[in-house]
């Protein structure tokens, strides 16, 4: 049986890459048209990131899978 992985797990990992390449979570947030702010509560599970500029945040820091075509059509239906 494969054990899922708790969010906070993923979210810890992201952290540590960051740290590890030596960059700054504020400079990625900024390089990338994110609010610093936005990304760290997303980061630190404040925000559910379940639509809008914090679900795009989860998807581009690789918390969350990018959605796929065929739920951006069935939703745009």
């Amino acid at each position: 049986a494969t054990l899922l992985r708790c969010p906070m797990d993923i979210r810890t990992e992201v952290k540590e890459r960051f740290e590890a390449n030596g960059e700054a979570i504020s400079d990625w947030a900024r390089r990338n048209g994110y609010n610093p702010r936005t990304v760290y509560a997303v980061l630190s599970g404040k925000l559910k990131a379940k639509r809008g500029k914090s679900h795009k945040i989860a998807v581009a820091l690789g918390l969350k899978p990018a959605p796929t075509q065929a739920a951006n059509r069935a939703i745009a239906a």
